[in-house]
């Protein structure tokens, strides 16, 4: 018998929570495998703004992993731990301003706080990519990239949390609050990073 009985039906209950979520039309949400060997219980989701007909996106991505360990591991302060992971192309002029990495960091916190998903022992990076193509790859020019990876320990309920994520990948790919159905400018097919 397990130390901990009631951990798979507490995990399954904040599952479906997760699942039965709403994401704006324009950010496509679907559940991937969970990586393996981070919980005993895990669930992950990712996301692609607006996606074509073969489900890439030249906008944005991003991955949401809810881990769950009855045990409560020390680093994570508790019994739960969110990883997320945003990234989206961006114009090379956007990608060499000094305060971006800043930027999208603040839109992770402000998007939780915005949604009072209390959390604790938050961790991250935020890493702006520059790129210039030679040879055959020159024709396509310079590229750029943001990408946040952050994780933390989130408080109850959990489905604030998903919903900020996934206003994170909409903000990194410049789709702001409110815009579904809006033109999203500035989205380079082939930007590299």
């Amino acid at each position: 018998m397990s130390a901990h009985p009631d951990a798979a039906a507490l995990f399954d209950a904040a599952a479906a929570e997760l699942r039965e979520t709403a994401f704006r039309t324009d950010i496509v949400v679907r559940e991937i495998p969970s990586p393996a060997g981070l919980a005993p219980f895990s669930l992950a989701l990712a996301a692609d703004v607006r996606p074509d007909d073969h489900g890439d996106s030249v906008y944005g991505t991003g991955r949401f992993v809810l881990l769950h360990d009855p045990d409560e591991p020390d680093a994570w302060g508790g019994a739960w731990r969110i990883v997320a992971f945003a990234q989206a192309p961006l114009e090379p002029e956007i990608g060499t301003d000094p305060l971006l990495a800043d930027v999208a960091w603040s839109w992770l916190v402000d998007a939780l706080e915005s949604r009072d998903a209390g959390y604790h022992s938050a961790s991250g990076t935020s890493t702006k990519m520059l790129s210039k193509g030679f040879g055959a790859l020159a024709a396509e020019g310079d590229g750029a990239q943001i990408e946040l990876r952050a994780s933390w320990t989130p408080d109850a309920p959990l489905r604030p949390h998903v919903e900020a994520w996934a206003e994170l990948v909409g903000m990194l790919a410049g789709l702001p609050p409110g815009s579904e159905d809006v033109a999203v400018f500035g989205a380079r097919r082939g930007a590299r990073g």
